[in-house]
């Protein structure tokens, strides 16, 4: 392996461990945040980033997180780009991370998320993170953020909330 590989490697590693500030079990990496990392030709790690949205408040601080964790590992100098040039969608999530978000007690995206931007349809019967029962309903199509529904189990009577398709 060459330098610079084991060099994007690290990086890729050291992403790993940036967690989400709103969802602390997932990492960037999980979300699909990152989309790509590359060594330019001043030596400078360019790491391209993808907010959930574009007016995330979040992520300034992302942007400090992954400067302090490429820090941390001596991986200098390290810039952070906002990359808006395709719109976040949750398809980019791993399956490690939706796993992650059940485990949580957030119910994780069902299906792919529309072409055209927009969530799918809201609907009963969304998988209950703490039962697994599809006995739920719809409260809320907004909950504590906006790329969350609000639900309720029929069954374990448990609220949860429900990451949209996006």
């Amino acid at each position: 392996m060459n330098l610079i590989q084991h060099c994007i490697d690290k990086c890729w590693d050291v992403l790993a461990d940036v967690s989400d500030p709103e969802i602390p079990v997932l990492s960037v990496l999980d979300l699909g945040m990152i989309r790509g990392v590359e060594l330019n030709d001043q030596q400078e790690i360019i790491v391209r980033l993808t907010p959930t949205y574009s007016g995330c408040p979040a992520t300034d601080l992302l942007k400090s997180q992954i400067i302090e964790a490429f820090t941390a590992h001596q991986l200098l100098p390290v810039k952070v780009n906002i990359d808006l040039s395709e719109a976040w969608t949750t398809d980019w999530m791993s399956e490690d991370g939706k796993n992650k978000l059940k485990v949580y007690g957030i119910a994780p995206p069902k299906g792919d998320a529309h072409s055209c931007g927009t969530h799918v349809a809201l609907e009963d019967g969304i998988e209950c993170p703490h039962c697994q029962s599809h006995n739920t309903k719809l409260l809320s199509e907004f909950s504590s953020t906006a790329c969350k529904a609000l639900y309720r189990c029929q069954s374990c009577l448990e609220p949860f909330d429900y990451f949209k398709c996006i």
